[in-house]
């Protein structure tokens, strides 16, 4: 086993761009010929260097104390592997079951990467902090094993918004007919995707049928899920045909998959020793931060803040799959908040009338309308009406949405996460050949930082085509 910090024969470059070369997505597992699913994982590989992804989030009150938290702990923990008595770690370490492939060469490749990038795995740990043990207590309840609390960093570095070209989203890295599949409802309100909770919940049933499906073997039920189960079937019958092997290892599959499983191995690894391979692994106290709540109906995201007694900003960054002001009409009707805070949270929701759930709603424009007709309608104003939708003339568009603010109402529309107390338009811009983040902010009409804070970026990214860029607007939506 590797025990210096070295990078040896692999070098920085490949390693970087193997590890960081975009989200893995999944493929259609339900239709593993389609040609698309090809494409899917074939478009998701690249042999261009990109830069290792060291920033974190942007994430308001609670998140900048996980930071400073984390931060603590590197400074009065060794940041080699000290265990401390308390330390989520340790019981990951006892929970882990898959094998051990750390002589591997494409898992030693990994294991010298994180030795060279050692502060990656230390910021991500800050990021993913809220919601380690949650996700380690459903992989627990179902007899799983614990490495897969590793997976999201192989994925996604456990940020909520990361997006593949591919369309695949979330932590868990789901495209929309896998999610769909699996009980993720997308629509105006809410990505399931992007849900920590209802996301966790689809992709370890998922990982549970595909090691089922391949008769108890982890490696290659990752690969599927990385891959899709077709092919990974086929590859399986190819060398039954030639007499070779099947297993993991000696599979010819898609250049990203031959190195997707081996990420997390080297992962387990280093969770496993990291004082022996000399990589930082930030201390995470093994307690509840975050717990599921029923908010039994829809409610405005800031009422919910209000009533837990945390800041706007925090309540998104735990429930980042309501994209609008409020939680979806039809559900889901839950929320992640701290653990500290659902006592409170359940005492005001208990107290409060239904009409103070939420003061808006939301309004088709039909043909013929407009904001005249539409305000004296809600017995609102038209400069009412304009305001809240950033609209800078009384121009609007059949079938577009206008946000109606209830009369007399004293409460602001809770923003999206550029919390500038407008309501936002999302749309989605795949990046072309030649594009800078200058050019994009430009010509979207928004600045830089906010480009770099809405997707979790740094001024120093480069980047690549067919990345997906998301952009938010209080405007008609933008074309991409």
């Amino acid at each position: 086993m590797i025990k210096k910090k070295t990078l040896g024969h692999w070098g920085v470059a490949a390693g970087t761009c193997i590890l960081l070369a975009g989200c893995a997505g999944l493929p259609d597992r339900e239709t593993p010929d389609r040609p698309e699913e090809r494409a899917a994982h074939e478009g998701r590989a690249t042999d261009a260097p990109v830069q290792p992804m060291l920033q974190t989030s942007s994430a308001g009150a609670e998140a900048e104390h996980l930071r400073s938290e984390a931060a603590r702990a590197i400074s009065e923990h060794s940041v080699t592997g000290m265990e401390v008595d308390d330390d989520l770690w340790t019981r990951v370490r006892r929970g882990m079951s898959m094998p051990d492939a750390s002589d591997e060469d494409r898992v030693l490749q990994y294991i010298e990467w994180h030795q060279e990038y050692s502060q990656y795995l230390e910021q991500v740990t800050a990021r993913a902090t809220p919601f380690l043990y949650y996700i380690l207590e459903e992989i627990e309840a179902r007899g799983l094993p614990t490495e897969l609390l590793l997976l999201p960093i192989v994925e996604s570095a456990y940020l909520p918004m990361a997006q593949s070209p591919s369309q695949a989203a979330g932590i868990w890295q789901f495209i929309p007919s896998t999610g769909r599949h699996f009980g993720l409802e997308s629509n105006w309100w809410y990505d399931g995707r992007r849900d920590i909770h209802a996301s966790t919940q689809a992709a370890l049933d998922y990982l549970t049928q595909l090691n089922e499906r391949f008769e108890g073997d982890w490696l290659l039920a990752l690969a599927a899920y990385n891959a899709g189960q077709g092919t990974v079937s086929r590859a399986i019958q190819r060398n039954e045909r030639r007499g070779k092997p099947t297993d993991y290892w000696h599979l010819d599959l898609p250049r990203e998959t031959q190195h997707y499983v081996p990420r997390l191995l080297a992962l387990q690894a280093i969770v496993r020793d990291p004082q022996g391979y000399q990589v930082g692994l930030t201390p995470v106290p093994d307690e509840r931060r975050v717990q599921v709540v029923d908010t039994k109906g829809q409610i405005e995201l800031a009422v919910a803040a209000e009533l837990a007694g945390v800041d706007k900003e925090t309540l998104r960054t735990l429930n980042p799959g309501f994209k609008r002001w409020a939680t979806a009409p039809n559900g889901p009707h839950h929320l992640l908040l701290p653990a500290d805070r659902v006592t409170d949270f359940h005492d005001g929701l208990s107290q409060l009338d239904d009409g103070e759930r939420v003061t808006w709603q939301r309004h088709r424009i039909r043909s013929g309308e407009n904001l005249g007709r539409i305000a004296a309608r809600y017995d609102v104003t038209v400069g009412t009406l304009k305001e809240v939708n950033n609209l800078q003339g009384t121009t609007i568009r059949a079938g577009d949405h206008l946000l109606i603010p209830s009369p007399g109402t004293s409460r602001q529309v809770a923003a999206g996460p550029d919390q500038d107390n407008r309501p936002t338009r999302q749309v989605e811009y795949t990046v072309k050949p030649g594009d800078t983040l200058w050019h994009v902010a430009r010509h979207h009409g928004v600045t830089v930082r906010d480009l770099v804070r809405w997707n979790e970026l740094s001024t120093s990214d480069i980047l690549r085509p067919g990345q997906t860029l998301i952009i938010r607007t209080g405007g008609e939506a933008v074309s991409a």
